[in-house]
């Protein structure tokens, strides 16, 4: 498969991660009387990997976000060349959603971006008050399954054709957790997004959101490289 092709499938599939997660919790979350809550918007971040990776992952291997490239990388099964182009399409595509996330919101003239625009926080500015340090852990610890399920559900000896839903159930279940803690990256691009449009404390913290999630990420490619004998499939 064409480089650009796989290129084309992580744009495509990260805008519609942030533009469906980050979308629900902008619009849909506390929306009046009919707001979904931390389950909706955990449900809505856990379709969109689902739905895309049914969609285009047999294109690009269904990334949609740094931590997840790093961590096949470090499973055995990414190759080192294609690790920058493939955040690239990642960013981009986390940018190009934040953005059209914006135009829809501008339509309200209730809108501001005061209220955090969906952006990943710690200490003030994390939805539940968590401090850096539990924002750490929660952070490394759920990115670090993230990718062992993923490496797990992904793998040659695994049921054939259920991937997407185990990886979409975890991201929902990991939503479930950690939207009170962090606001719940686990994605350096979906928090670059956001934080771009937010600026200020979003982008001061934005470092943050990027180290954890690749720690995470690496650590659980490593750990299912030895569970899996080097990771490799069948």
């Amino acid at each position: 498969m064409p480089l650009s092709r796989k290129l084309g499938a992580e744009f495509l599939g990260t805008f519609w991660l942030v533009f469906g997660g980050c979308g629900s919790a902008v619009f849909a979350a506390a929306f009046p009387e009919l707001g979904i809550g931390f389950v909706g918007v955990s449900l809505a971040f856990g379709l969109t990997v689902l739905t895309m990776a049914y969609a285009v992952g047999h294109i690009s291997g269904g990334h949609f976000n740094p931590a997840v490239t790093i961590g096949l990388w470090a499973g055995g099964r990414f190759s080192t060349g294609e690790i920058i182009p493939y955040w690239i399409a990642q960013v981009i595509g986390a940018i190009a959603a934040a953005g059209a996330l914006y135009v829809i919101a501008s339509g309200n003239a209730e809108f501001g971006l005061a209220a955090g625009f969906a952006s990943n926080g710690f200490g003030e500015h994390s939805p539940g008050g968590y401090s850096m340090g539990a924002a750490i852990a929660a952070e490394i610890i759920l990115t670090f399954f993230f990718l062992i399920i993923i490496l797990g559900a992904t793998d040659g000896r695994a049921p054939a054709g259920f991937a997407p839903l185990a990886i979409g159930l975890a991201l929902t279940l990991i939503h479930l957790i950690s939207i009170p803690v962090t606001n719940t990256s686990v994605n350096p691009a979906r928090s670059t997004g956001q934080a771009i449009f937010v600026g200020d404390w979003a982008l001061a913290q934005l470092w943050f959101f990027w180290v954890m999630p690749l720690i995470g990420g690496a650590l659980g490619g490593l750990v299912y490289r030895w569970l899996g004998e080097n990771g490799k499939v069948g």
